[in-house]
C-alpha cells in the first residue's frame, strides 16, 4: 500500500511538473548584428530577397516601432539581457566591460534559469564587450554557452578557436578573415542540437548572430549567386576589416546566409512538433553600418530613416523585429506598438509566469503578441552613447528630441523632430515647440543616471 501510495504522489507530482512545463513556453531571441531596418524584404528591401524571414512575418507579427538598446553593439545588448535602458544600465558603451558577478547585473538567462528554464547562448555573447573569460555566460546564467566573448573577435568569420562552456575550441585550418569553418554554420549546427537535446522543454534559446557585420565574408555558394548583379567597387587596403572585391554580392550573400539560419530553426521547431509552444523573436542590435568596404546607402538598408550605427537619428536605433507562434501570435498582423529592447526582460518574465525585476525600465509586450488583455505603453524611451562627443536622445509620443556632443559642450542644443509628420528627421522644429523642447530636456536628466565608468555633465 506505501508503494502504490509512493507511486501515486509521483505520478501526481510528474503530472503537476508537465503541466506546469507545458504553461511555460519555449523562448528563442534571434538577434542580427549590423542588420538595418531596410535590409529584410518585409521591411522594403528589393536588392535581395529574405524569404524565410518575410514568411516568418506572414506566419507571425511584424513591428514597425521597435527600437535597439542603443546605436552600437555592446550597450544595445546589455540593455536587452537586462531590462534597462542606457541611462541606468552598467555596460553603456563598448569595451573592456561586462556584466558584474550576480546579484549585479542579473541577466534574463538568469531569471528563467531559476523558473525551471534550461538557458543557452550561441554565438556572439552580449554580456561583455571583451572578456577573457570563456565561461563568463555560464557565470551569468546560461547553462550552455558555444561562441565569442570578445566582439573584436567576432568581426572574424573564420575563428582560430571559439569557447564552448569555459573550453577553447580549435579549428587550426581558420585564419580569422579565411579558413574551412564559418562561425554562421558552426552556430546554426549546435543550435540544431541544441533543440533535439531540449525539445521537452522550457528551454531559453538565444542565438547571436554575427551577419551582416563586417568583416565582408560568407562561404562561396551565398555570395556567387549574386556576382554579377550589383555595379560593384573592390574594397582594398584595409588595415582591420577583410578586403573584398565584391562587396555588395558578399552583403546580400550575408543576409542570405542569415535569413537561411533563421529558417532552418524554424523549420526545426515544425519538425520537433514544438512550434506551437515556442515563442521565436528576431530583431538587429542596431541600425546598419558603413564600414570594412560597406556603406549603408548601397541598398538602402536604413529604409525611410535617417542615418544607422553610431547615430542617434531613427536609422540608427529603430530596428526590424518579428514574433512568430503559430496558433497564438496571430498571421500576418503589423503592430505599430513603441517597444524597446530592455521590454524584451519582462515580456520573457511575463510568457515564464514570472515576476520581472523590480529595477526594470521595460514594459512587457505579451498583450501585443497575444492579441489579449490591455497593453501598457511607454511614456518615454531614452538612450545615450559616449562615442563621437556623446549623444542622448528620447522619444515621446510623436517627439523625438536627439542632443549631439554633450560630453564636449553641456550647452549643446536639443533637435526636436515630429516623427508622425516627418519619419526622416529632416526639419528640425526646436524653436517651434519649446514647451516640449523643455519636457524632453527633463526627460533626459532624469532619466541618466550616472556610474562609475559613464556621467554626462549637464548644464
Amino acid at each position: 500500500m506505501r508503494l502504490l501510495m509512493l507511486a501515486i504522489v509521483m505520478i501526481v507530482a510528474l503530472a503537476s511538473s508537465l503541466a506546469d512545463a507545458a504553461e511555460q513556453p519555449n523562448i528563442i531571441l534571434i538577434l542580427a548584428d549590423d542588420l538595418g531596418y531596410g535590409d529584410l524584404g518585409c521591411y522594403g528591401q528589393k536588392n535581395f530577397a529574405t524569404p524565410h524571414l518575410d514568411r516568418m512575418a506572414a506566419e507571425g507579427m511584424r513591428f514597425t516601432q521597435h527600437y535597439a538598446g542603443c546605436t552600437v553593439c555592446a550597450p544595445s545588448r546589455a540593455c536587452l539581457l537586462s531590462g534597462q535602458h542606457t541611462g541606468h544600465v552598467f555596460q553603456r558603451a563598448n569595451g573592456n566591460i561586462a556584466f558584474r558577478p550576480d546579484p549585479q547585473d542579473v541577466s534574463i538567462a538568469r531569471l528563467l534559469k531559476n523558473a525551471g528554464y534550461h538557458t543557452a547562448l550561441i554565438g556572439k555573447s552580449g554580456l561583455s564587450s571583451n572578456t577573457p573569460n570563456g565561461a563568463h555566460p555560464n557565470e551569468k546564467g546560461f547553462d550552455h554557452f558555444f561562441g565569442y566573448t570578445g566582439h573584436g573577435a567576432a568581426h572574424r568569420y573564420y575563428p582560430p578557436w571559439l569557447w564552448r562552456n569555459g573550453k577553447k575550441i580549435m579549428y587550426p585550418d581558420n585564419h580569422g578573415k579565411e579558413g574551412t569553418e564559418y562561425s554562421g554554420d558552426l552556430f546554426v549546427a549546435d543550435a540544431m542540437e541544441y533543440l533535439d537535446a531540449h525539445q521537452e522543454g522550457p528551454f531559453f534559446l538565444h542565438l547571436s548572430l554575427q551577419q551582416p557585420h563586417a568583416d565582408l565574408n560568407v562561404p562561396a555558394k551565398w555570395r556567387e549567386q549574386y556576382v554579377g548583379k550589383f555595379d560593384e567597387i573592390p574594397h582594398t587596403k584595409d588595415n582591420h576589416y577583410r578586403n573584398e572585391t565584391h562587396p555588395k554580392a558578399t552583403f546580400a550573400g550575408m543576409v542570405s546566409h542569415l535569413d537561411d539560419s533563421v529558417g532552418k530553426v524554424l523549420a526545426k521547431l515544425r519538425e520537433l512538433g514544438i512550434a506551437e509552444n515556442t515563442i521565436v523573436l528576431f530583431a538587429s542590435d542596431n541600425g546598419p553600418m558603413s564600414e570594412g568596404g560597406w556603406n549603408r546607402d548601397f541598398f538602402n538598408s536604413s529604409g525611410p530613416l535617417r542615418g544607422g550605427k553610431r547615430d542617434m537619428y531613427e536609422g540608427g536605433v529603430r530596428v526590424p523585429l518579428i514574433a512568430w507562434q503559430p496558433g497564438t501570435i496571430a498571421a500576418g498582423e503589423t503592430s505599430d506598438h513603441v517597444s524597446a529592447f530592455w521590454d524584451f526582460v519582462p515580456t520573457a518574465c511575463e510568457a515564464a509566469g514570472i515576476a520581472p525585476p523590480a529595477d526594470t525600465d521595460g514594459i512587457s509586450y505579451l498583450p501585443t503578441l497575444r492579441g489579449a488583455g490591455n497593453q501598457p505603453e511607454h511614456d518615454y524611451l531614452y538612450w545615450e552613447f559616449y562615442e563621437r562627443g556623446g549623444k542622448q536622445a528620447v522619444r515621446q509620443g510623436d517627439w523625438k528630441g536627439v542632443r549631439l556632443d554633450v560630453q564636449t559642450n553641456p550647452e549643446c542644443p536639443l533637435e526636436l523632430y515630429n516623427l508622425a509628420d516627418d519619419l526622416g528627421e529632416t526639419q528640425d522644429v526646436a524653436g517651434e515647440h519649446p514647451e516640449v523642447v523643455s519636457r524632453l530636456r527633463e526627460i533626459m536628466r532624469e532619466a541618466h543616471v550616472d556610474n562609475e565608468r559613464f556621467e554626462i555633465v549637464d548644464e
